[in-house]
């Protein structure tokens, strides 16, 4: 008897845990949707404000694609919560059916005892707990005889009245997902349309491009501006650090003038002497700083968006939504800001005058003057002034110098 309990158990707990499961995955999607809606009407009214003012043709490009990529994203995301809403309302039918069969089969049983007690009224079933009561048997035989008998009543109404409220309690789950999933529906077939007069209009744009020579010295003109830029960046940062390093060597040298001039101290400050730890060049282990295909390669090529010349200061890698990056070696975060062309960025010093930029970021994990390790997550991968999705935008510079940053990775 207890084996068949706990094997009851057990089906039931199976029964209700798929989908619970479902309502909980309905329900975080649904958390996910407006949190990609309110992102989605921000930058649409970003992109509102661009074609009302004379802006930077990056940029609307820029935010172009980070509409059609959202949008693209958005509808996916309907598409998968219309599934799970209408497998939950699939599941909600059968489960009813099953219901409607259990209640019929409750009512029937209804009808049956009231019949019953209209025929023969309660004089019957007095005779029969008088009976039991009288025989000479097991006292607790004779006690869970008779409480079956006097709560048979109860538990045929308890149990119908269950039954419905459960009944109930579907309906309106069904009715809410039936709500749901029209609105999902609506949702879809509105921004599918809408994605459609996105990629019209950042063809267009592009085409545009092709054909308007003045708008091509305009957008050459804003590339090399925000190259310029990124080289400026790196100049002062580079200027900083020889200072750095000239101040050290300018407090080493007061030290070793008030110091004795004996062997063991000379030993001592050739140890200690900051100037000699700053000039090394041995920088360690390196690492790819995210994994991706290599969409755009170091130097002078064709833009892969634009299809115009550029030089390319460094090399893009495509990502996806929430991809991991982390520094190509161990450094010091010298910035983490917003720059130019490149977004939310984070550069960070190498020993022996190096510098690596990490570009487009959708989020910093890091602050200016925090140590990092080689290998560590510093942020995370975004789309934020990328004109083809989301990627990472990786520099390598020695002084003011860039140098290849795939070529620098394999270097011992």
């Amino acid at each position: 008897m207890k084996f068949l309990w706990l094997l009851l158990c057990t089906l039931l707990s199976i029964g209700v845990a798929a989908p619970l499961k479902t309502d909980a995955q309905i329900r975080d999607q649904q958390k996910a949707l407006k949190q990609l809606e309110k992102d989605l009407a921000k930058k649409r009214e970003q992109l509102m404000l661009l074609e009302t003012e004379e802006k930077s043709v990056l940029n609307t490009l820029s935010l172009l694609d980070q509409n059609l990529s959202q949008t693209r994203e958005y509808v996916l995301m309907l598409s998968s919560n219309e599934a799970l809403v209408a497998a939950a309302v699939q599941r909600l039918s059968i489960e009813l059916d099953s219901l409607d069969q259990k209640i019929k089969k409750q009512q029937e049983a209804m009808k049956k005892r009231i019949r019953t007690l209209y025929i023969q009224g309660r004089h019957g079933e007095g005779e029969e707990l008088y009976r039991l009561l009288q025989q000479k048997e097991n006292p607790e035989r004779q006690l869970y005889f008779v409480r079956r008998l006097l709560s048979e009543d109860k538990m045929l109404v308890d149990n119908l009245a269950s039954s419905l409220k459960e009944r109930a309690q579907k309906k309106a789950t069904e009715a809410e997902h039936l709500k749901s999933l029209q609105s999902l529906r609506s949702k879809k077939a509105s921004e599918e349309k809408t994605f459609i007069t996105q990629i019209e209009s950042q063809n267009e744009m592009l085409s545009m491009l092709k054909r308007d020579k003045n708008l091509q010295k305009k957008v050459l003109d804003e590339f090399e501006r925000n190259q310029k830029t990124m080289i400026l960046l790196i100049k002062r940062l580079e200027e900083k650090r020889k200072k750095e390093l000239v101040e050290a060597k300018r407090i080493a040298e007061e030290k070793k003038k008030k110091t004795k001039k004996t062997k063991e101290e000379k030993s001592i400050t050739k140890k200690t002497s900051p100037s000699l730890a700053l000039e090394k060049v041995l920088i360690g282990p390196k690492t790819k700083p995210m994994e991706g295909a290599i969409i755009s390669n170091y130097g002078l090529q064709e833009h892969p968006v634009l299809h115009i010349m550029t030089r390319n200061l460094g090399v893009e890698i495509r990502g996806r939504r929430g991809g991991k990056v982390k520094a190509a070696a161990k450094g010091k975060v010298v910035m983490a800001s917003e720059i130019d062309g490149r977004g939310p960025s984070i550069i960070i010093e190498h020993e022996g005058g190096f510098y690596s930029v990490y570009g487009h970021l959708n989020s910093i994990r890091v602050q200016e003057g925090d140590e990092v390790l080689n290998g560590e997550e510093i942020g995370e991968v975004g789309d934020i002034a990328s004109l083809n999705g989301f990627k990472l935008y990786f520099q390598v510079s020695q002084g003011t110098q860039t140098i290849d940053p795939l070529q620098w990775l394999n270097e011992k």
